[in-house]
C-alpha cells in the first residue's frame, strides 16, 4: 500500500510518501481501501514528536480519521460486509491508502455523502459528543461557547449544539471566520484579536453553561469568571499554555466542573459507545442536511506536507483532507 511515512520528527518535510506491506485486520477489525483522510491538530503534534501514537498503532503513519470500501472483515465482525461504504476513527495510519479499524469505531457514510465529506466527520463528531454530551452534559436550552470556533472542532461543535437546541457562541481570530460562524448558526461569534471574550460576553449579559476549550493558559481563569453557577469547563487541547492561574473559590461558589480528556487512547468499546450515540442522534441530522461537512481544502495523498503547513497557518475554515486515488 501507500502511506505518508513521518521520517524522523521535525517540519512538515519530514512527511514522505512510501510503500508499506498491507495491515491485517484483527478478529475484531476491518481492513479499509481508504478513499480519503482527515488532517486533523494532532498528527501535527505526533509529526513534531510530541504526541506517540497508543500501543498497536503505527507510530509512523499519521492520520486519526478515513473514509472508504470494506475490503476485509475480521473473524468476529457480524455489523459490516465487504464492500460497505464506512468512515472510521482509527488510533493511526490514517495517511494510507489501506487502513484496519475497530468495527465498532466505523460508521456508514451518511447517504448522498462523497468519501471526503465522510472523512472530515469522525475525529470532530467523536471529539464533539464525547466531550460536549458526555463530559459537558451539554442540555437544551444552555449557552455554549467553543473557542476556535471555525476550526473543524469549532464547526462541528456549533451545527451540533444548534440542533440540540442550544444558544452558541464562538471565539475566531477574524472577521472573515466569525463571519462564516454565523452563518453556520453561530449566535455570538467574537473576534479574539480586536475584543475581550470575557468583557463581550459580560456586557451582553451573558453567562455561559458549557465551554468546549481548545487554548489554555490565560483563557481558563476568564472561562471561569464567565460559567453560570453548575457550569462546566472542558479542555480538549492546551495551544496557548498547558499551565494556568485559577480562582479556585470562584469554582467553589459557583459549583463549577473542570474536566479535560484525550481519545485517542480509549478503548474500543469507549469508542464503540459514542458511534452508537452519534448514529442514534447526529446521523439522521446530516442525512437532512440540517448538520453539513465543512470542507476547506483537499490535497492528494502525495502532498501531504502542503496540508500540515495550512492546518499549521490555521487559515482554514473548518475540514483539511486527504485523498488517495
Amino acid at each position: 500500500m501507500k502511506a505518508i511515512i513521518i521520517k524522523n520528527p521535525g517540519g512538515p518535510e519530514v512527511l514522505e510518501l512510501e510503500e508499506r506491506e498491507s495491515p491485517k485486520p484483527n478478529a475484531n477489525e476491518v481492513l479499509i481501501e481508504v478513499k480519503a483522510a482527515g488532517v486533523n491538530r494532532p498528527d501535527v503534534f505526533q509529526r513534531m514528536g510530541g504526541y506517540p501514537a497508543p500501543e498497536g498503532a503505527p507510530d509512523d503513519i499519521p492520520g486519526l480519521e478515513v473514509a472508504g470500501i470494506i475490503k476485509e472483515i475480521g473473524t468476529n465482525v457480524k455489523q459490516w460486509k465487504i464492500g460497505d461504504r464506512v468512515c472510521a476513527l482509527v488510533a493511526g495510519g490514517g495517511y494510507a491508502s489501506e487502513a484496519v479499524a475497530p468495527a465498532t469505531q466505523c460508521l456508514p457514510i451518511p447517504q448522498g455523502l462523497s468519501f471526503v465529506e465522510g472523512a472530515s466527520l469522525p475525529e470532530t463528531f467523536f471529539t464533539v459528543w464525547s466531550n460536549v454530551f458526555d463530559r459537558g452534559q451539554f442540555r437544551k436550552g444552555e449557552n455554549f461557547l467553543v473557542h476556535g470556533g471555525s476550526s473543524g472542532i469549532g464547526v462541528t461543535a456549533i451545527q451540533m449544539v444548534k440542533s440540540m437546541g442550544g444558544k452558541v457562541f464562538i471565539t475566531a481570530g477574524t472577521q472573515e471566520k466569525c463571519d462564516f460562524t454565523k452563518k453556520l448558526g453561530a449566535d455570538l461569534a467574537i473576534n479574539y484579536k480586536t475584543q475581550d471574550f470575557e468583557e463581550y460576553l459580560k456586557e451582553r449579559n451573558e453567562g455561559v453553561d458549557v465551554i468546549l476549550d481548545m487554548v489554555g493558559g490565560d483563557y481558563t481563569a476568564k472561562n471561569i469568571n464567565i460559567l453560570n453557577p453548575d457550569g462546566r469547563l472542558v479542555i480538549i487541547n492546551a495551544m496557548k499554555d498547558p499551565e494556568s492561574t485559577i480562582n479556585m473559590k470562584r469554582v467553589m461558589v459557583k459549583r463549577l466542573t473542570i474536566t479535560g480528556s484525550t481519545l485517542r487512547a480509549r478503548s474500543p468499546e469507549f469508542k464503540g459507545a459514542i458511534a452508537e450515540n452519534l448514529k442514534r442522534h447526529i446521523w439522521p441530522k446530516i442525512e437532512t442536511g440540517e448538520i453539513k461537512p465543512i470542507i476547506y481544502k483537499t490535497f492528494p495523498l502525495v502532498e501531504a506536507s502542503k496540508a500540515h503547513m495550512l492546518m499549521e497557518s490555521s487559515e482554514h475554515i473548518g475540514k483539511i483532507i486527504l485523498t488517495i486515488e
